[in-house]
């Protein structure tokens, strides 16, 4: 089982001034407690992915990283690092980064405003990446699919991974029947038709009530991407310690492998492990 979503931090070294208000994030969480919080869930490899650290400290971030995983016993096979597509000297950022490791980039957008991603630099960037055989994950929130759509169907060459199944808003969407779940349900198949995406399924109970954090609660939006994705384009992804302020690592991997109980091996062995190994670790 590969865990495509791997955080650690170290505000020792970095400064991730997107956390300073959540206080179940603040302290380090170093490749030994992620160990510990996943002894038991059968996890044999990671993908870390980038902490949004602040913008100076990235390339920082990505060389520190692709360095630790070097060292095989670390566990992490590949890394997402952080960049900025929307500002001149991107390819100058990825040369300085390059690296036997490097699987990917991500910038996250839920964050910022929904103009970002729209300006033609930003696409130009985007494709970049997929003649380097790159990966980019897109995380949007529900209501930027849309343009998340027009992003991927402008970089046809390159290949994305909608990070957490695009954010559901579970809460207030009332599944299965709600407004707010047909609306997502609608704009995550329209992106599966795309042959350039991939799904995560990660971080869903962090977006989810605590009433909700079970397999009653999250199995439509579980099974509304499998069914537009297919196993051949999920992974699945931890999101330590994000998850944390969710149901926590151990509970999210049972509630998912119990739901992926309904499936094939060979379907299974896709999500959790081979086409984790095919996006981030193979070279197209």
């Amino acid at each position: 089982m590969i865990d495509t979503h791997q955080h650690l931090i170290h505000p020792e070294r970095f400064n991730y001034s997107w956390a300073e208000n959540i206080p179940q994030l603040q302290g380090s969480f170093r490749l030994e407690e992620y160990l510990a919080a996943s002894a038991g869930c059968g996890i044999e490899g990671t993908i870390f992915m980038e902490v949004d650290v602040d913008a100076h400290q990235s390339a920082d971030e990505a060389r520190f990283f692709c360095g630790l995983a070097e060292d095989a016993t670390s566990g992490i096979l590949g890394v997402i690092a952080a960049a900025r597509p929307e500002n001149e000297g991107f390819e100058v950022h990825l040369d300085a980064i390059a690296h036997a490791k490097l699987a990917g980039i991500r910038r996250v957008l839920h964050t910022q405003p929904d103009e970002l991603s729209r300006s033609d630099l930003f696409r130009h960037n985007l494709r970049l990446l997929g003649r380097r055989g790159l990966t980019f994950d897109l995380c949007v929130l529900q209501r930027q699919l849309d343009d998340a759509l027009d992003l991927v169907r402008a970089c046809p060459g390159t290949r994305f991974v909608l990070d957490h199944c695009g954010v559901p808003d579970i809460a207030a969407n009332g599944a299965p029947r709600g407004a707010g779940f047909l609306q997502w349900a609608g704009a995550v198949r329209m992106l599966a038709a795309e042959p350039n995406v991939w799904c995560k399924i990660s971080g869903l109970s962090v977006y989810s009530s605590e009433a909700q954090r079970n397999g009653e609660g999250l199995h439509p939006y579980l099974a509304t991407v499998m069914e537009a994705f297919t196993p051949s384009r999920c992974l699945w992804g931890g999101d330590w310690p994000v998850v944390n302020l969710g149901c926590g690592l151990p509970t999210w991997c049972g509630l998912t492998r119990q739901f992926l109980a309904r499936f094939s091996g060979a379907e299974r062995d896709a999500v959790l492990s081979l086409n984790a190994q095919a996006l981030y670790l193979k070279k197209p």
